[in-house]
Parts: structure tokens; C-alpha cells; sequence
């Protein structure tokens, strides 16, 4: 499997490298500049594949960590009661899924209000908050600051 050097179109259209939360190699991990739910994240792969089955075995190897520090970082941010992983790849081609943290009641960041508007049941993708270029900054670097093994810079 090639693994791209380059950001992809999907990394591209997520606003990389500005968005940039944490970079493991194979995977990226950035902001969702459309915030469905507050700490909304694309989980992004390197490799050069459009199926899930085609990701290379050091990506799927990868996948454990990756996850395992995107709860701990979401959680260290804003304790969520439920995580919901979304593998769309209907309009972006690149294996990634959506990372949304789900919230029983509104969250508040910068002073806005970040509501889930489709907790309990499935997370509305329409809904919620398209920050400002400078709240996103806001939200990158806080998230950042939450990482697990990261100084937040």
C-alpha cells in the first residue's frame, strides 16, 4: 500500500494543516470545521485507498492507538457520554470517518452554544455551529492542549 507524503483531497477539503489536531503517519486527526457537535474531528488515512479494506495492515495496526487517544484527548476536552464513528465516503473518497463526540446537554465554547441536536438517536450532520476562522483556532488549540501525550503545541 503507498503511503502518500502529500495531503489528500480529503485532508485538503478539512482544512489541513491548519486544522490539524495530531499526525500519527498513516493517520491525521483534524477539526471538523463544521462543528455537528462540539470537538467534532475527521479521522483522516494516508494511504492511497477509497475502501476501508484496501488501508494498508500498519494502517489498521495504527487504528488502536489513534482511537484510543482520540477518546482520551475528546474526553481530557469535554467528557462526552457517547462517541459516535461515522464512515460516510460518499462525496470524499479517502478512508475517514467522523468523530463525534455526543452530549446529552449544550455545550458552550467561546461563548457559543453547541447543542446536539440529535441526541439520543442519530447525530444531525446539518445542524450545529460553523465557527468563525478564529474560534476554530480556539477549538484546534484547546483539543490540541487535551492530547494525550502532547504539550498542546
Amino acid at each position: 500500500m503507498i503511503l502518500s507524503s502529500k495531503p489528500n483531497g480529503t485532508m485538503a477539503k478539512f482544512g489541513y494543516p491548519g486544522s490539524l489536531i495530531h499526525d500519527y503517519g498513516r493517520w491525521v486527526v483534524l477539526l471538523r470545521p463544521h462543528q455537528a457537535t462540539l470537538g467534532a474531528l475527521v479521522l483522516i488515512c494516508r494511504d492511497e485507498a477509497e475502501a476501508f479494506s484496501d488501508i494498508s495492515g500498519e494502517a489498521f495496526a495504527q487504528l488502536q492507538q489513534v482511537i484510543s487517544d482520540i477518546e482520551a484527548g475528546l474526553s481530557a476536552f469535554r467528557p462526552y457520554q457517547k462517541i459516535n464513528y461515522l464512515m460516510l465516503m460518499m462525496v470524499d473518497k479517502d478512508v475517514h470517518f467522523h468523530v463525534l463526540p455526543r452530549y446529552e446537554a449544550d455545550q458552550i465554547f467561546d461563548g457559543t452554544v453547541y447543542a446536539d441536536a440529535g441526541w439520543p438517536a442519530v447525530p444531525d450532520l446539518t445542524g450545529g455551529v460553523q465557527p468563525d476562522a478564529e474560534t476554530q483556532a480556539a477549538l484546534v488549540a484547546a483539543l490540541k492542549a487535551a492530547w494525550p501525550g502532547t504539550t498542546g503545541e
